[in-house]
C-alpha cells in the first residue's frame, strides 16, 4: 500500500485547505484510512479516520464540525477538507491506512500499518 498526501500550505486563520490522501495497492489493506497531525514538540494526534466498508468517519474533538473527511471511490482518494483554520491546527498532516480496526483503535497511531509521507499545513494569526 502506498500512499500520497499533498494539498498543505500556507493559510491565514479562519481560512480553509482541502487535504487529499490517495491510495494504491490491495484494497483490502487499506479498508481504514485516518489523518493525523504532528505541531512542533508534540505528540502525533489523531484528527479524522474513514472506515470504507461501512463509512463510518469518527472525528477528534478539536476539529468536529470544522473538518470534513470525505471520499471519493474511483482514485481511492481520501479528503480532508479543513475550513475555520486556526493557528493551533499547524502541523504537519499525515494519511495512515490499516485493513481494519474497530471503531475505538481508529483514533490511535499505532494501529495504523500504512504511512504516507506528510504534508505541512501553516496557519498565520
Amino acid at each position: 500500500v502506498q500512499l500520497q498526501a499533498f494539498g498543505g500550505g500556507l493559510v491565514q486563520a479562519g481560512g480553509s485547505l482541502r487535504l487529499s490522501c490517495a491510495a494504491s495497492g490491495r484494497a483490502s489493506s487499506r479498508n481504514v484510512m485516518g489523518w493525523f497531525r504532528q505541531a512542533p514538540g508534540k505528540e502525533r494526534e489523531f484528527v479524522a479516520a474513514h472506515r470504507w466498508s461501512d463509512r463510518s468517519t469518527p472525528y477528534a474533538d478539536s476539529v468536529r464540525h470544522r473538518f470534513t473527511l470525505s471520499r471519493e471511490n474511483g482514485v481511492n482518494t481520501v479528503y480532508l477538507q479543513m475550513n475555520s483554520l486556526k493557528p493551533e491546527d499547524t502541523a504537519v498532516y499525515y494519511c495512515a491506512a490499516a485493513s481494519g480496526l474497530i471503531t475505538g483503535r481508529m483514533s490511535q497511531a499505532d494501529a495504523y500499518t500504512y504511512w504516507g509521507q506528510g504534508t505541512l499545513v501553516t496557519v498565520s494569526s
